[in-house]
């Protein structure tokens, strides 16, 4: 693995010290959590451009709301709707990134919206938010976490393939946590036995490589739990449990995305580009139907 360069050696040293307490070795989803979600340093917490159309615009990725307004105007019919049948006014939308898509929603919610409420951990974000969302100011409030309870519509464009995902790894047969330790200074793989197992069996006895989502699934649980009236729509991208743990997906769909460009290299350049993961929509699903 490469050294890391003088941007990212900080947020480097930050996971080396939580590696060494944790006996030199920690799971994926734990050295994923630092990577994107490290206060000031990792990738989602740091100063750095992540949304654009264009690479020349220093920017990473480019998500729907930053390509067309059509997006942000189709979704208002449905959050109308819904909106309308919880007979609640407000709207809680998760990591919004540039503010694209609130600024398309409430344009086009217009007076049916009295209260837009974003949750997002990013200071730099939440600059840029505020400047873009000038106009709508008096609706306008931010928090860094969900309140013990709440009401209203939930939005979340891209937000689960951003959450930490553990990685699992079947070798000549026998099943391992994919964890990273340090070699030479450099993050590297490292695998550990585990009784952790995909939710369903994989057919075949060949080497794969695949992710669980319990982060992912235990936000559905503590939303479900806190959201007294109202409803959730999540956008991104993924598949079903079954087409999800094919077998033919053996290579996982951990990716990283810097300057429009995509690898599947997470520990190298750590902070410097998004890592996502592919969402499991049945496992979100079961998540969401197990409320109390």
């Amino acid at each position: 693995m490469n050294e890391p360069t003088s941007l990212t050696s900080a947020l480097h040293g930050r996971i080396a010290e939580a590696m060494a307490d944790a006996d030199g070795w920690m799971g994926f989803d734990r050295f994923m959590a630092l990577a994107l979600y490290a206060p000031g340093l990792g990738y989602y917490a740091n100063d750095s451009t992540k949304f654009g159309a264009m690479p020349q615009s220093g920017s990473d990725f480019v998500t729907a709301p930053e390509m067309t307004p059509l997006f942000g105007q189709t979704m208002a019919k449905q959050l109308a709707e819904a909106l309308e049948r919880t007979g609640t006014r407000e709207i809680w939308e998760f990591g919004a990134g540039s503010g694209a898509l609130a600024l398309q929603l409430l344009g086009a919610l217009g007076e049916r919206v009295e209260r837009y409420t974003i949750v997002d951990i990013s200071g730099s974000l939440r600059a840029r938010q505020q400047l873009l969302l000038a106009g709508h100011a008096d609706k306008l409030h931010w928090a860094e976490a969900l309140p013990e309870r709440f009401e209203g519509v939930v939005v979340g464009n891209e937000v689960l393939d951003a959450m930490p995902v553990k990685l699992l790894v079947r070798l000549a047969g026998e099943w391992h946590e994919r964890g990273v330790a340090r070699e030479g200074g450099a993050f590297v793989w490292q695998d550990r036995p585990t009784p952790l197992r995909p939710p369903v069996e994989i057919q075949g006895d060949h080497d794969y490589l695949t992710e669980i989502h319990p982060q992912a699934e235990a936000f559905i649980h503590t939303l479900g739990d806190r959201l007294e009236r109202g409803a959730a729509l999540f956008f991104d991208y993924g598949f079903g449990e079954s087409e999800y743990y094919h077998p033919q997906r053996h290579m996982g769909t951990v990716m990283c995305h810097r300057a429009h460009r995509s690898d599947d290299h997470p520990l190298v350049d750590v902070g410097l580009k998004d890592i996502t993961a592919h969402v499991n929509f049945t496992g979100i699903a079961l998540a969401a139907q197990e409320q109390p």
